[in-house]
């Protein structure tokens, strides 16, 4: 039976080629913005396209921080991408009328890269840690980003004792300077690129994000 994965629709641009990918690579696929259903599904995609602060509305008018909290505190697998990443984080310094914080599942500010050429559009490879599992089989392949904020660091540790969460798995790259590609952090992984548009390796790794579930 294939993992039912919800692709979270709230308004954040054009998901279709995020259904199709995930489709591809064998999920039960359903795309809408129903409570209910992004609460049962095995998988929550969380996409984000554009500006953090009008993805953040459109999330909170989905009911989506609460709905990704309540999956994530019963073990219940998110994967966010691009600015559905950046939204994990506490807030942003991108520029808005109306200011809103992030979901804030970890710790830090996503601020704009400092690079000669912003925004970061094209393709490029990334730093995956050792015994990563999304980026398994595709360690050393490029990916499609195109974004201008990004998080430039990490700050999120296991806490101390036998009974430790597993450490975050971070992957890095780099445009200008280095900044946080994927995170792996038990049921809640994200990606800064979109790997529905990143060939097949991006494939490779939501068949990896789906195997998982």
């Amino acid at each position: 039976m294939s993992p039912g994965v919800v692709v979270l629709d709230y308004g954040s641009g054009n998901i279709r080629s995020a259904v199709r990918a995930l489709e591809h690579v064998g999920a039960d696929v359903t795309l809408t913005g129903d409570r209910e259903a992004a609460l049962a599904a095995d998988g929550l995609f969380v996409p984000g396209v554009g500006n953090f602060h009008a993805c953040m509305a459109g999330l909170a008018t989905a009911d989506g921080p609460r709905i990704i909290d309540q999956r994530l505190a019963g073990g219940r697998p998110v994967l966010g991408v691009c600015v559905g990443m950046q939204v994990m984080f506490e807030g942003s310094t991108e520029p808005s009328e109306a200011p809103v914080e992030g979901v804030g599942e970890w710790p830090g500010t996503v601020s704009r890269l400092l690079a000669p050429v912003v925004p970061h559009m094209g393709w490029s490879t990334v730093e995956a840690p050792e015994r990563t599992v999304l980026f398994a089989g595709v360690e050393h392949e490029r990916f499609y980003f195109v974004h201008s904020y990004a998080a430039h660091t990490w700050d999120l540790l296991p806490p101390d004792g036998p009974f430790a969460a597993v450490e975050p798995r971070v992957t890095w790259a780099t445009h200008g300077e280095r900044f946080v590609a994927a995170v792996e952090n038990g049921p809640l992984a994200a990606t800064q690129f979109h790997p529905e548009k990143s060939g097949d390796a991006g494939l490779a790794l939501l068949r990896n994000w789906v195997r998982s579930l």
